[in-house]
């Protein structure tokens, strides 16, 4: 046995032997469960730093309060001893709740660069992909994953809305049975809203490892597409000869609106008399064409940023 030199500590081997993994073995979908888990806490900031939680949550009390202000309101007229106090007081209604869209865009410039920036930075592709994990399931989980926070974020205010209007109303089931429309209209048009959002954010995202410059390149977008949307209405649109300003088949450009003309046609059954399409013929149909496009355009530039072999 070898002397060990004086100053020097004696190392010790244990051996503990090798021990299989004997644990459930999880599927390709456990897998995509797993991520799309994962980026749903990373989004809200859950298990993170307290200054990662405020944003999200904070945008969320944001879109929240015109519900609960309206709700206010609607208890104190109900009240009031002089109903005229708030006579010109307008009510937000369910339709125009879901066009409440610019916190949602503030949220999706935040969070999809926070979901998938980090993971190309710092070069963990390949060790997701390693695991039973296609590029396929990886765009399901973070698209999934950012439009569920979104679905959420644009629910739960219109929940407490309806509730409140209910309870606040001289009979609760009478305004439910007849507000039901309500009930399939608003998920319809949040969750085109959302997937929308959701895709098309985490889609620029994808075109940088920065999340900074993710962001910028979101909330860039649906301004400059906004803008000059407005601007070419303005220009080709006119005023007819009632007045009224004419839409433009040029507003499908406004990447920021686009999802709220299906909105209208879920809520009217047409596009509404302040959207840029209104009056010209065939605006539903072309609206819904542009949405299809745009999504599918962002979905193919994720399948292609995300393919295996791309790492």
């Amino acid at each position: 046995m070898t002397a060990v030199p004086p100053g020097v500590t004696a190392g010790a081997v244990y051996d503990r032997g090798y021990r299989p993994y004997e644990g459930p073995r999880g599927s390709e979908r456990a897998s995509t469960v797993a991520l799309w888990r994962l980026s749903v806490r990373r989004a809200l900031g859950l298990r993170r730093s307290w200054r990662q939680k405020v944003f999200p949550w904070t945008l969320l009390a944001i879109a929240t309060l015109p519900a609960i202000i309206n709700v206010g309101i609607a208890y104190v007229l109900k009240h009031n001893p002089n109903p005229t106090e708030f006579a010109d007081f307008q009510f937000i209604t369910y339709r125009e709740y879901v066009g409440v869209s610019v916190t949602l865009l503030l949220f999706v410039a935040l969070t999809a660069p926070d979901v998938v920036c980090p993971d190309r930075a710092n070069r963990v592709l390949p060790l997701l992909f390693s695991r039973p994990l296609t590029g396929r399931d990886y765009v399901l989980a973070k698209v999934g994953a950012i439009a569920f926070i979104l679905f959420g974020f644009g629910i739960l205010p219109q929940v407490v809305l309806f509730v409140g209007q209910m309870v606040v109303s001289d009979g609760a089931l009478h305004y439910l049975t007849g507000h039901a429309d309500v009930l399939w209209k608003v998920p319809v048009a949040v969750a085109l809203l959302a997937v929308y959002y959701a895709a098309i954010g985490v889609a620029l995202a994808s075109l940088t490892d920065r999340r900074i410059v993710g962001g910028v390149a979101i909330l860039g977008t649906a301004l400059v597409t906004s803008v000059v949307a407005n601007i070419l209405v303005a220009v080709s649109g006119g005023i007819d000869e009632n007045g009224v300003s004419r839409g433009s088949a040029l507003a499908v450009i406004n990447i920021l609106r686009l999802p709220l003309q299906l909105r209208d046609i879920v809520f009217l059954g047409h596009v509404g008399r302040d959207s840029g399409l209104s009056g010209v013929p065939g605006g539903g149909v072309l609206a819904v064409a542009m949405y299809v496009l745009v999504l599918g355009t962002a979905i193919a530039v994720l399948l292609h940023r995300y393919r295996e072999v791309d790492l």
